[in-house]
């Protein structure tokens, strides 16, 4: 079990009758993708290229903040605010799918943005399936 999981179905609040395995997969997506726009934006920098891939860079760092918030928010159980969840995880699946499409574009040409792009869907799914569960 991950170290999210763990955490969860160690917390002595209930999770609001949120299933403890679709917030698990939400949070560690959400880390996930915060690492892979920080390393793709950084990857970005060290190209030649590099003012070619300005908005690429800028769209990590956007996605990469979010995430990196959301990871945070989504962890936290005591004195839960659901419409303040959804908000944050309708944010963070915009952010995924506008990082996810930028990259996208520039996948054919640079392996860690085609890599970048991947794990932007996988989180977008995941923001997107936890919106669904709060009800």
């Amino acid at each position: 079990m991950s170290t999210a999981g763990s955490m969860l179905k160690t917390h002595p609040r209930d999770l609001n009758g949120v299933d403890h395995e679709v917030v698990t997969k939400c949070i560690e997506a959400c880390v996930e993708c915060a690492q892979a726009c920080t390393s793709c934006a950084d990857a970005c920098l060290g190209q030649e290229s590099a003012q070619e891939l300005v908005e690429c860079i800028r769209s990590n760092a956007d996605c990469a903040d979010i995430c990196a918030a959301t990871s945070r928010v989504m962890t936290r159980h005591t004195g839960h605010d659901a419409n303040l969840k959804r908000s944050v995880l309708e944010a963070c699946a915009a952010a995924c799918k506008a990082c996810g499409d930028v990259c996208e574009g520039h996948g054919s040409r640079y392996e860690h943005c085609r890599v970048c792009a991947e794990v932007c869907r996988r989180c977008e799914k995941a923001c997107l399936e936890m919106t669904k569960s709060l009800g």
